[in-house]
């Protein structure tokens, strides 16, 4: 097992930073601070990122995913919504009840551009959040309804697997997955993380699963068969998310939070918050984009 060492390479700190994607059309990184309702785009640049475009929104942003013509598509608090190149928001499918004391959190592309996105629980622990997909034609389907804390999602290098993260249960799911039938196979735990929170997740171009450990300060690869490969250290406890990021993509970027962490822990971790880096010797695969189907 090999250990790597991330760095901070981001001015701001956030509070919860999550949802990295790297937009191969515009070569820029799209990530969000969910509950200061920001997102951002930046550029790298000899190890750091600057950025380039902030949006800000009345309400939490879960993920921001890029789409054609320069939109982006987002998870806000209980709806979708698209944002255009000038700021413009028009409005998506609603995917949480007004009653339901949830919000929406992670989500993702599948390799046709069909979005999936998640929910958490803003109350007491929770085991009835949910997973949906929504089609080309706006039409919302439930794939899961059993979740503690829907998060990371990712897909196999051939798109034949899908995984998707449970937070509190502390299991990374993986099943069969067809993005043109629609067919979604038999979900089992592809591994479990013991007493640490797995939370965002990416795959690299040998198949290998990245994931964010929260409260662990840690990265975490896994092999296809779902063995521990190589870790990355981050000097900040709450890593949130990773992808593959740069004109190769070949650099894995970590988004981290400063939230829950008490004074002095801020103290301690003074890059808590921040974008890191690191080189892993590996490369990313191209994140899939919203296909621009759903809008209404």
């Amino acid at each position: 097992m090999t250990t790597f060492v991330a760095t901070p390479a981001s001015p701001i700190r956030h509070i919860l930073g999550e949802g990295p994607r790297w937009n191969s059309e515009r070569q820029t990184l799209v990530w969000v601070d969910i509950e200061a309702g920001q997102v951002f785009e930046g550029r790298l640049h000899e190890g750091s990122i600057a950025i380039t475009r902030e949006l800000s929104f009345p309400e939490t942003v879960g993920v921001a995913v890029p789409g054609p013509d320069n939109t982006l598509l987002l998870a806000l608090q209980k709806t979708l919504a698209v944002v255009d190149e000038n700021g413009d928001l028009t409005p998506g499918p609603r995917i949480i009840d007004v009653e339901r004391n949830s919000r929406l959190n992670d989500g993702a592309c599948d390799p046709r551009g069909q979005f999936l996105v998640g929910t958490l629980c803003l109350g007491d622990t929770s085991k009835d959040e949910y997973l949906v997909r929504v089609g080309d034609n706006g039409a919302v389907k439930l794939l899961d309804d059993d979740l503690t804390l829907s998060n990371g999602l990712a897909w196999s290098p051939d798109g034949k697997i899908f995984y998707s993260t449970d937070t509190l249960r502390r299991v990374v799911y993986a099943r069969d997955y067809d993005a043109d039938s629609g067919y979604m196979g038999e979900r089992k735990i592809f591994r479990s993380f013991g007493e640490k929170l797995p939370d965002g997740i990416c795959v690299d171009q040998d198949g290998f699963l990245w994931v964010a450990l929260w409260g662990s300060g840690e990265v975490q690869s896994i092999s296809p068969n779902g063995d521990l490969v190589d870790v990355v250290t981050v000097d900040a406890p709450h890593p949130s998310s990773v992808t593959f990021a740069g004109s190769d993509l070949d650099t894995l970027v970590i988004t981290t939070a400063s939230i829950e962490l008490s004074e002095v822990e801020k103290k301690t971790y003074p890059d808590a918050g921040r974008i890191f880096l690191a080189n892993v010797g590996k490369g990313g695969l191209v994140s899939p984009t919203w296909s621009g189907a759903v809008v209404s």
